[in-house]
């Protein structure tokens, strides 16, 4: 028998980074599922794509549209026509997005070209536009999006990726046209000359704020989950979305294979529909890591978090634990760079004469914790540095102190093994330092306090990103270090119940 499957295209293109990925059929209609179905069988229903890459939504929207108004409009050419020319808009991220985005809606790179399936178009980009626009710098930086004018001021032949939402005013795009449903996968991010992963800039929130500024009666847009529960720059997109309650559905995905195969990005990834004649509680899906789906109707808002807590099974527990927790750990944690040494020091020693980096002790030397090598070839190493060296916390290093990495995977609920910093000891920006303490046992019940798995529960609990902060340890009491803590004591003393005890048992790996 002959075979005569024929795959979509579009479940066959590799993505063009981790920031910018293409969003599969599957994934597109699940998200258009979420819309009332009606809106496809009213000839006058607008949607927009404001970062289109493949042209997948449009398609997806075209399908869906062609079914819904044939009775309306029997003629097939006819219905097409209006759909393209009435109904459906995008503005692509790129040229070359442009370009495939046209070829998935209109069979063709060119809206009015011979083998279109519109007839109506006098132009070739249709209501699939891309202009080349152009960043507006103040201070180096572009007042739109943030980007960094030492890397993305460029020559006319190279992209810039000032994207056209974010730097034109729609109307110069689309002539005062009002948008029913807007809906997207935005660029997540780009570097802003810090770093990549969770030193790069978001841009993903700027989509969101945009495209709220245009009054949609919908909006829908996946993006990372990072914001919920930190990112660099959106506290106060965090905010918002908190206290907005016209947000109907989210669902959200601790692993982002489940929506992008193959790919991984740090916290997951979630779509949401926000409704803007919605007013209530969030009907939440969340997906963990071992694939269970767990469903709550609630607020995001709560009192005892500015952060967003996705798990609804942690609830409770950081309900319970918040109401007894008088003082939070984060008191006691330090900022990223606790003594002004930056992580190469090791690597690039020659960048830092004034240390006199040694890997011995020297008259007036302290004891030096960090790290050589790049990414999965770095290992923890000492050396030793003058004490005139650090820049930072001068006064709390002849005292005891813990130091604990702050970067690995979220999906661990093991970090790797803290360090107990003695007088005369510091580190590079590896580490967060704990502390300090005046007392060696108090560190080192400190440390046993570390270890627990209620103590590693409430950390994984408030972490959405690989880079941990102050603010991660937020959610843990901060508590008497005169003795030794035990799980045993910890669930006894902050009375979680039995299911709530098997729950974290379950998911927190013990700690050697």
């Amino acid at each position: 028998m002959k075979n005569t499957y024929s795959p979509d295209i579009l479940n066959c293109l590799a993505n063009l980074s981790s920031d910018e990925v293409f969003t599969s059929p599957e994934l597109a209609n699940r998200m258009l599922d979420l819309l009332p179905q009606e809106l496809f069988s009213s000839s006058k229903t607008r949607f927009l794509d404001p970062c289109s890459k493949s042209g997948v939504f449009l398609r997806e929207i075209a399908k869906r549209l062609l079914a819904g108004l044939e009775e309306q409009i029997p003629d097939l050419q006819q219905r097409i026509d209006h759909i393209m020319t009435k109904q459906v808009f995008g503005i692509a991220c790129t040229d070359l997005t442009a370009e495939m985005s046209r070829r998935t809606l209109y069979c063709t790179k060119q809206a009015n070209g011979e083998y279109s399936v519109a007839t109506c178009f006098d132009d070739a980009q249709g209501n699939l536009r891309y202009m080349r626009c152009q960043h507006t710098w103040e201070n180096g930086k572009c007042k739109h999006c943030g980007a960094n004018r030492a890397q993305y001021d460029r020559v006319e032949t190279i992209e810039t990726y000032a994207y056209p939402f974010l730097h034109k005013n729609i109307n110069d795009i689309f002539h005062k046209m009002q948008f029913d449903v807007i809906i997207g996968n935005p660029p997540y991010q780009m570097d802003d000359g810090g770093g990549t992963g969770d030193s790069a800039k978001p841009l993903y929130h700027l989509f969101v704020e945009q495209a709220k500024l245009l009054k949609p009666r919908y909006l829908i847009m996946i993006t990372p989950s990072r914001w919920m529960k930190g990112g660099k720059g959106l506290d106060e997109f965090r905010r918002v979305m908190r206290e907005d309650t016209r947000i109907r559905y989210i669902f959200d995905y601790a692993n982002a294979s489940e929506c992008f195969q193959g790919l991984h990005i740090d916290g997951g990834v979630s779509y949401f529909l926000w409704d803007s004649s919605y007013k209530g509680p969030v009907d939440y899906s969340y997906k963990s890591l071992d694939g269970g789906v767990y469903r709550s109707s609630r607020y995001l808002k709560v009192s005892f978090s500015e952060l967003i807590v996705r798990d609804p099974r942690q609830l409770t527990i950081i309900k319970r634990v918040s109401e007894q927790r008088k003082k939070a750990f984060s008191e006691i944690v330090s900022s990223r760079k606790p003594y002004g040494i930056a992580t190469d020091l090791f690597n690039s020693p020659e960048n830092y004469p004034a240390s006199s980096l040694s890997e011995t002790p020297f008259p007036n030397s302290l004891k030096i914790y960090g790290v050589k090598g790049n990414k999965g070839g770095a290992k923890r190493v000492v050396g030793y540095v003058s004490s005139r060296f650090p820049s930072q916390a001068r006064e709390e290093i002849d005292k005891y102190k813990i130091f604990f990495s702050y970067a690995y995977m979220t999906t661990a609920t093991v970090p790797p093994q803290p360090i107990l910093g003695k007088p005369g000891e510091i580190s590079t920006e590896t580490f967060l330092r704990i502390g300090p303490f005046e007392k060696e046992n108090e560190a080192k019940n400190c440390m046993s306090y570390i270890r627990t798995k209620f103590f590693r529960a409430l950390l994984f609990f408030n972490r959405g990103q690989k880079n941990a902060s102050t603010r991660t340890f937020e959610l843990i009491p901060l508590i008497d270090f005169s003795h030794p803590w035990t799980d045993e004591i910890l669930y006894k003393e902050y009375g979680l119940d039995e299911d709530e005890i098997a729950f974290i048992e379950d998911i927190i790996q013990p700690m050697e």
